[in-house]
C-alpha cells in the first residue's frame, strides 16, 4: 500500500510537473496565472488629462457661399469644382470625466460608459486665394469670330474650434489579474464654432478675331459671403482602445487612445484623434 501510495503522488508531481511546462492552449481549465482576476462588476466613475489632434478639410467648405454668388450664371458650376481652402491640422490638451456600468461574466467584461473632454484651443484656421481661373463664356452675343473668356479669382478663409465633446461609448474588455485590456464604440457629440468667408472677382477678356484684346471688370460678381455658426452641436462617431489596472482596493488608473469623425458642419469636416490618461474609482 505504501508503495502504492509513493507511486501515485510521485506520478501526480510528475504530472504537474508537465502541465506547468505545456502550453497555455493544452493546459484545458489550469489557470494562466497564480493572481485572482479583479472583480470589475459594478458602477465607476473617474477623471482624466488628453492630448487632441485634429485635422480639418476645409476643400468644400465655401462651396454653398460660391454657389450663392454665381447663382443661375455660367460660373455657378465651375467655381464649385474649385477647392480654394485645403486641410489644416491642429492640437490641444484637455480635461474632463468619465462614469460607466460594468457587466462582468467570467473573465469577460461588458459595459456602458459616457465620456466629457473640454478642449482648452483646438482650434484650426485657414485662409488661401485661387485664380485667376479662366472659364470660357460661349453664350454671349458677339461679332464673327470673337470669343470671351471671364477669369474668376476667389478669395476664402475659414476657421473651426472643438469646444468640448460627449461620447457615449458600448465596452469590451478581458479580465487577467490586475488589469483589464478592453475596446470601445459609439456615438460622439461635439460642440464647435465654424465660419467661413469667400470673395470674389471677375475680369472678362473679349478677344476678337484680329488677334487683339479688351479687359474689363464685371462688378456684380465683386461680391463677398460670410457664414458662421457657435455652440453648434455635431454628432459622430467614436472607436478606440485603452488597458485599466487596478491599483488598490477599487482605485484604478486607466489610459486609452481613441477615434472620433465627426459629420461634415457647414461643408467643413473634422476628425480628431486623442490619448489620455485616467484615474477611477469603481464602487
Amino acid at each position: 500500500m505504501r508503495r502504492f501510495l509513493l507511486a501515485a503522488v510521485m506520478a501526480g508531481m510528475a504530472a504537474s510537473a508537465q502541465a506547468a511546462d505545456m502550453p497555455d492552449f493544452l493546459r484545458g481549465t489550469l489557470p494562466a496565472s497564480s493572481a485572482p482576476t479583479r472583480n470589475w462588476d459594478g458602477w465607476y466613475a473617474g477623471g482624466q488629462v488628453d492630448e487632441s489632434w485634429a485635422n480639418t478639410n476645409y476643400s468644400r467648405t465655401v462651396v454653398s457661399q460660391t454657389n450663392d454668388l454665381f447663382r443661375n450664371t455660367t460660373l455657378q458650376g465651375p467655381a464649385s469644382e474649385l477647392n480654394v481652402l485645403g486641410k489644416v491640422n491642429g492640437q490641444s490638451s484637455g480635461f474632463g470625466a468619465f462614469v460607466g456600468r460594468n457587466f462582468q461574466f467570467d473573465d469577460v467584461v461588458l459595459g456602458v460608459e459616457a465620456n466629457y473632454t473640454y478642449l482648452s484651443s483646438l482650434a484650426t484656421s485657414t485662409s488661401a486665394s485661387l485664380g485667376p481661373i479662366q472659364v470660357a463664356e460661349p453664350g454671349l452675343i458677339l461679332p464673327a469670330g470673337d470669343t470671351a473668356v471671364d477669369g474668376v479669382t476667389l478669395n476664402g478663409r475659414a476657421a473651426l474650434r472643438v469646444k468640448d465633446e460627449m461620447t457615449f461609448r458600448g465596452r469590451a474588455g478581458w479580465a487577467t489579474g490586475d488589469f483589464m485590456p478592453y475596446m470601445f464604440g459609439g456615438l460622439a457629440v461635439g460642440r464647435m464654432d465654424v465660419s467661413s468667408t469667400v470673395s470674389s472677382s471677375v475680369i472678362r477678356t473679349i478677344n476678337d478675331a484680329g488677334g487683339g484684346s479688351t479687359s474689363f471688370p464685371l462688378p456684380q460678381f465683386g461680391l463677398t459671403s460670410t457664414i458662421g455658426k457657435s455652440n453648434a452641436f455635431v454628432v459622430g462617431w467614436t472607436a478606440g482602445l485603452g488597458l485599466e489596472y487596478m491599483l488598490w482596493g477599487n482605485v484604478f488608473l486607466r489610459g486609452e487612445w481613441e477615434y472620433i469623425q465627426f459629420v461634415s458642419v457647414q461643408n467643413t469636416a473634422v476628425s480628431e484623434n486623442s490619448v489620455r490618461a485616467g484615474l477611477g474609482y469603481k464602487f
